[in-house]
């Protein structure tokens, strides 16, 4: 279950309204492309801009549509432990198979602050949890030394590594046997080398099967020919986390390639024009219109 290309898909939207018949297509898109897991409602997906029951409708949304083919992994985080363990209740009530627990963002808690918030979340609701360690996003992360006190914890079997910090990845496979898995589409490859088994990714929204390719040949052991692929997907991987905060490009993207509208809600904004001339043009390189 959590090894493998999984992707961080998107929330679509359309008039202000969550767009549940393209959210099918897009579950149904992953699935003939042969994804490892969905991970609904986490960066990708929106969810600091979802209500509480709109992230709940859409978990249970992904759940029902993935049919039990593939796992779904439930963005179920929050700066609140007592909702984040509300909200991983709920998907595991629902039929979710694990949670993505995101750092506490805002609050800034201390380490031993981040290590009760995701054992209060372990011990009070039995679901495989993995770790989403992306400082950038939250204005702390954890250090390698608190996610080996976490991974004692029965429930605690993976980490999202989007630090960018291969040091940070190699000094938690030393320290502890937590499944690595990579935060940034670009970093997936360089991340195997120090043990990441695969990815959470943004690109995969677009092109799932080129993702699950590269992260097939990485669980081989064969990282010559997972380089070919690196290489394929990293024009396209780094525009969709540089162009502008993700998912706007990544919105873009998906409009330009008729698979869902660009709509963001605020404090989120369309991507540029003049940023649209490059997405269009790594689109066309890649193959893709």
């Amino acid at each position: 279950m959590f090894t493998g290309a999984m992707v961080a898909l998107v929330t679509p939207f359309q008039e202000g309204e969550i767009d549940f018949e393209t959210l099918d297509e897009l579950i149904e898109f992953q699935i003939e492309n042969g994804i490892d897991a969905i991970v609904p409602v986490g960066t990708t997906g929106e969810s600091p801009t979802l209500s509480f029951d709109e992230h709940k409708h859409v978990i249970e949304r992904v759940v029902k549509g993935a049919g039990g083919s593939v796992p779904v992994i439930a963005g179920a985080g929050s700066n609140s432990t007592a909702e984040a363990i509300e909200l991983t209740g709920y998907a595991k009530k629902i039929g979710a198979d694990a949670s993505l627990q995101v750092c506490p963002y805002y609050n800034k808690p201390t380490q031993e602050g981040f290590y009760q918030h995701f054992k209060a979340i372990a011990e009070e609701v039995d679901l495989p949890m993995v770790l989403y360690n992306i400082p950038g996003r939250c204005g702390a992360g954890l250090t390698p030394e608190t996610i080996a006190r976490l991974s004692e914890l029965d429930n605690v079997v993976a980490i999202k590594e989007a630090t960018g910090s291969l040091d940070q990845a190699s000094e938690i496979a030393m320290r502890c046997d937590l499944t690595i898995l990579s935060g940034d589409d670009s970093l997936t490859l360089p991340l195997a080398s120090v043990g990441g088994k695969g990815v959470i990714s943004v690109v995969a929204n677009i092109v799932p099967a080129d993702v699950v390719a590269m992260t097939d040949l990485i669980l081989e052991g064969d990282l010559v020919k997972a380089r070919q692929w690196h290489r394929k997907l990293f024009a396209l991987s780094k525009n969709m986390l540089t162009l502008a905060t993700n998912p706007i490009p990544l919105k873009a993207a998906m409009a330009m390639l008729d698979m869902c509208s660009e709509e963001l809600r605020l404090p989120m904004t369309p991507l540029a024009d003049s940023h649209k001339t490059t997405l269009k043009q790594t689109l066309t390189e890649y193959g893709l219109m």
